[in-house]
C-alpha cells in the first residue's frame, strides 16, 4: 500500500504504461495459481468422497443453498464498486468497510433465524443447526471485503494467489481431518469457516490499511447504487445457477442431491474457477481502459481467447472420459454420477463462453444492463430445470444444459452492444480454440473407442488426456495462436522500471 502525504488520499490504479504488463502478469499468476488450486480441490474431493457418503454431501448441499443465497448480499456489491470506480478515497473506503461489517453481522444473525425454515423446507431437522453454525462465516466475509477489493484494484495478483492457496490448503486439511474423526457433514462446515478466517487474517496482513470512522458525506452514494444493482444481478444469477440443487434436494432428497451435486461440481468447477480467477484480473484491467473503446475491445478479446484456450479442452475431456474420471476421482460407489456428469458438459462450455461477457458489462459500468440480461435469462433456465425435474437428476441435467445452450447467443448480443466488441471479433477470438478442440475431441473419441474396454481406468484416462491435450496444443500453435502466447510471455518477462514506492509484483 502506498503512503500519501495528502490528508485525503486516494487509492489509485497502476499507471497506464504499467497496466498491460500488470494485467499479463496477473493473468499468468492467476492461471498458475488456479492450476495448483484445482489440484488441491480435486485431491480434497477424492479424499472426502471415500470418507463420506452421498447423503453427507447432500446435507451439506442443502445447507449450502441458504448460505449461497445469503452470500449474494455479503458485500452488497461494494467490493465491485471499489474495483470499478476510477478513484476511491480513504473516507469512502472506510465508510464502505463499516457498511460491509454491518452487513456481515446481519447475515450471520439472519442465517440463525432462517435455519429452522430451511430444515422444514427440506424435511430434515439436522440442517437447522448446520446452517446456523455455517452462517458465522459472514462475520469474516464482511470484515475482509474492502481489503480484498483493494488488492484486486491495485492488481496485486501474486499476493491474492498466495492468500487463496494458503486458505484453501488450511481449509482442505481441516475438512479431511474432521472427516477422518467421524464428523461427517460437519466437515464441510469446518472447511468453509476455516477458509474465511484464514482469508481474512491474510488479507489484513497483506493490506495494512486501517479504516477510519464512517462519514455521512463521503461520496459513497454512487457506489452504493452500483453495488445495489450488482447485488440484484447476483440474485438473478443465483436463481439460475442454483434452482437445480434446490429443487432436487426438495423433491428427490439428500442422496439424489449428493449425486447430482458431485456431477455438477466436477463438470463446472474447473471452468468456473478459471473464469472467476481471471475475472479479477480482467475486471481491474478493463475498468482502467473503459473510456477507450478500441483498447477495451482489444484487451477483452485477448483475454477471451486466452480463457477459451484453457477451458475448451476441459469441456471436451469431461464427456469423453466421464466413466474414467468418476472412477479415479470418486470411486466405484459413485458411478451413477457419470451419466449426469456427461450430460452437464454443455453447461461447462456455455459458462466458458458466457461468464467472460460479464467482465465486459461490469467493467464499463453497465450494471443495469447486467440486471436486465440475468432477469431475462433466469426464467429460461428455471423452465428447463422444471421440465426435467420429474425425471430426476438425469432429467434436470438435460433441461439445464438445453436451456444454457439456448441463451448463449442472445446473451452475447446483448452484452457486446455499444462496447466496441463485434461479432467478427468474438468469432476471431474463439475460432482457433474451437477448431483445435474439435480436432482434439475427434482424436480422443477414436482413442476411447479403440482402447476403452482394453485399458484400466487410470491408463485410459492418462492416454486420453495426453492425446487430447497434445493434439489441442499443437493445433492451436499451427493456427497462429503462437504469436498471442509469445506476446504474453514477452510482457511477462520484460523489464520494467520499479515504482517509486509501493510493492512490485
Amino acid at each position: 500500500m502506498r503512503k500519501h502525504c495528502s490528508p485525503h488520499p486516494t487509492f489509485a490504479r497502476p499507471a497506464v504504461e504499467e497496466l498491460k504488463r500488470k494485467s499479463v502478469r496477473g493473468g499468468v499468476v492467476a492461471i498458475g495459481a488456479q492450476g495448483v488450486k484445482l489440484v488441491l480441490q480435486t485431491g480434497t474431493v477424492m479424499l472426502l468422497a471415500r470418507l463420506l457418503s452421498p447423503e453427507d454431501f447432500g446435507l451439506a448441499g442443502m445447507a449450502g443453498t441458504l448460505m449461497g443465497f445469503l452470500a449474494l448480499f455479503k458485500d452488497a456489491g461494494l467490493a465491485s464498486a471499489t474495483i470499478q470506480s476510477r478513484e476511491v478515497t480513504h473516507e469512502q473506503l472506510s465508510t464502505l468497510f463499516w457498511i460491509n461489517a454491518a452487513i456481515g453481522a446481519s447475515l450471520a444473525a439472519l442465517a440463525i433465524v432462517l435455519a429452522p425454515a430451511l430444515a422444514w423446507f427440506y424435511r430434515d431437522p439436522r440442517i437447522s443447526l448446520v446452517a446456523a453454525v455455517f452462517g458465522s462465516s459472514f462475520l469474516f466475509m464482511g470484515l475482509m471485503a474492502q481489503h480484498g477489493a483493494l488488492i484486486t484494484r491495485e492488481m496485486r495478483f501474486l499476493t491474492q494467489a498466495k492468500i487463496d492457496l494458503t486458505s484453501l490448503t488450511i481449509s482442505s486439511a481441516t475438512g479431511v481431518v474432521m472427516a477422518l474423526l467421524g464428523w461427517r457433514y460437519w466437515s464441510f462446515v469446518g472447511m468453509g469457516i476455516a477458509n474465511n478466517i484464514v482469508s481474512m487474517i491474510c488479507l489484513w496482513l497483506a493490506v495494512p490499511w486501517v479504516p477510519g470512522a464512517p462519514r455521512r458525506n463521503s461520496g459513497v452514494l454512487p457506489m452504493l447504487y452500483f453495488g445495489g444493482l450488482s447485488t440484484l444481478n447476483s440474485f438473478f444469477v443465483y436463481l439460475a445457477w442454483n434452482s437445480d440443487n434446490i429443487l432436487i434436494g426438495r423433491y428427490w432428497g439428500a442422496r439424489a442431491l449428493g449425486v447430482y451435486g458431485r456431477a455438477y461440481q466436477l463438470a463446472t468447477l474447473p471452468v468456473e474457477q478459471w473464469t472467476g480467477t481471471l475475472g479479477g484480473v480482467a475486471l481491474s484491467g478493463l475498468s482502467a481502459v473503459q473510456h477507450d473503446p478500441e483498447r477495451l475491445s482489444r484487451s477483452f478479446l485477448k483475454a477471451y481467447s486466452l480463457l477459451l484456450s484453457v477451458t475448451v479442452p476441459i469441456a471436451i475431456t469431461c464427456p469423453l472420459f466421464a466413466d474414467e474420471i468418476i472412477l479415479v476421482l470418486l470411486g466405484e460407489k459413485w458411478m451413477e454420477v457419470a451419466p449426469i456428469f456427461r450430460l452437464l458438459a454443455p453447461t461447462s462450455l456455455v459458462f466458458a463462453l458466457a461468464n467472460p461477457l460479464s467482465w465486459l458489462v461490469m467493467s464499463t459500468g453497465r450494471v443495469r444492463r447486467a440486471v436486465s440480461m440475468t432477469a431475462v435469462m433466469t426464467p429460461v433456465v428455471i423452465i428447463g430445470i422444471l421440465l426435467g425435474l420429474p425425471h430426476g437428476p438425469l432429467g434436470v441435467a438435460v433441461g439445464y444444459s438445453a436451456a444454457m445452450v439456448l441463451i448463449i447467443i442472445p446473451i452475447a448480443a446483448w452484452a457486446k452492444r455499444g462496447t466496441g466488441v463485434t461479432w467478427s471479433g468474438l468469432l476471431a477470438a474463439s475460432k482457433a480454440p474451437f477448431l483445435a478442440g474439435l480436432l482434439a475431441g475427434s482424436v480422443g473419441l477414436a482413442a476411447k473407442m479403440r482402447f476403452g474396454g482394453a485399458l484400466a481406468p487410470i491408463p485410459m484416462l492418462a492416454l486420453g488426456l495426453a492425446l487430447v491435450l497434445g493434439v489441442y496444443a499443437s493445433a492451436l500453435i499451427a493456427m497462429g495462436q503462437k504469436k498471442l502466447y509469445a506476446d504474453l510471455l514477452s510482457e511477462l518477462f520484460s523489464r520494467t522500471r520499479p515504482p517509486e514506492s509501493g510493492k512490485q509484483e
